[in-house]
């Protein structure tokens, strides 16, 4: 009789535990980190989930742990920060989703990505061209960043192998190779991130107290570069620009924007992807207060993706027609 109490008991408080949701976000000093720790607060404070905010690689990244520590039969479900171009490979099942595609869902849309290629204005770089020879960071190993930089500089470098056309070649984020750069031991690096990003505005800083000044490489829309990025992802790749004040160039600069997306596996359950949603939506200017390209967090931006290639989960559905603005 005892042993049947306590089993009793037992399994009544695995049915109340709350789902564990596990947030991918990037690298310490880049926008995705503090974006979903702010997230999984929210969450955790809302109390329909018990969330964690993970550091780690970035965008392809979170989609392969999404693909593959999601353990529904657990209550265990990765979500996390992404760029559209990765989370497309991996609902696709192209590119390092070979064979094995992701079960991508998108919860929201959250705010664009500016691309940057980052220098300084005495390096005497001006164009992708000038980066050859030069020491370069393409970001984290295997990241998306890599992945479209090799394409950008494919089509302003015709053979281009990062090995042989870079002096030296680094993939380090976003925060150690701004460290590098002034030191003076990197030349340029490429990131693609929410405006502004803290390392690059850190970088701004460090340098303008020694006399120097940041430099961005311009990716002009009539580009060989750019349009050969828009053909490979198809209403995935906006063009925009990175304000001079943001980060105290010289110059407006124009750049390419992708429109970051919060995404779940498709087996997080209809009514915990509703509260999430609705937790995070209710409290926008918690989000906007905590994280300064979370301003574009918006209803209205949310459901932007809408009509592209990855669905969006029926929970955030169910919300976004409750709050009229998905019709």
């Amino acid at each position: 009789m005892r042993r049947t109490v306590w089993l009793w008991l037992f399994l009544g408080l695995a049915l109340a535990q709350k789902p564990q949701v596990l947030i991918g976000t990037g690298g310490v000093g880049g926008v995705y980190f503090y974006y979903g720790t702010a997230v999984a607060e929210l969450l955790n404070k809302g109390g329909a989930v018990q969330a964690q905010a993970m550091q780690s690689g970035g965008s392809m990244e979170n989609l392969m742990l999404l693909r593959d520590r999601t353990d529904p039969a657990r209550g265990v479900y990765y979500c996390g920060t992404a760029l559209p171009d990765a989370a497309l490979l991996a609902y696709q099942g192209e590119e390092r989703f070979q064979g094995k595609p992701a079960p991508v869902r998108i919860l929201f849309t959250m705010y664009p990505n500016y691309f940057h290629v980052v220098t300084t204005e005495d390096s005497g770089i001006r164009v992708l061209q000038d980066l050859k020879g030069k020491r370069v960071s393409t970001e984290v190993a295997g990241g998306i960043i890599e992945y479209e930089a090799r394409i950008l500089m494919s089509a302003a470098l015709p053979g281009f192998d990062p090995r042989t056309h870079f002096a030296k070649w680094e993939r380090t984020r976003v925060a150690e190779s701004a460290q590098m750069l002034a030191e003076g031991t990197l030349d340029a690096f490429f990131w693609s991130g929410g405006l502004p990003t803290g390392s690059i505005l850190e970088l701004s800083g460090s340098l303008a107290r020694r006399g120097k000044r940041l430099f961005l490489v311009p990716l002009v829309p009539q580009s060989t570069a750019v349009q050969m990025l828009q053909r490979r992802f198809p209403g995935v790749v906006d063009t925009g620009v990175v304000p001079k004040g943001v980060y105290n160039t010289r110059y407006d600069t124009p750049t390419l924007t992708f429109w970051n997306v919060f995404v779940c596996p498709a087996s997080l359950p209809e009514e915990v992807a509703y509260a999430m949603v609705k937790t995070v939506f209710e409290n926008l200017p918690t989000l906007h207060a905590a994280v300064a390209p979370a301003r574009d967090t918006t209803l209205e931006n949310a459901v932007r993706s809408r009509g592209g290639r990855i669905p969006y989960h029926e929970g955030a559905v169910r919300y976004f027609r409750e709050r009229g603005v998905w019709r």
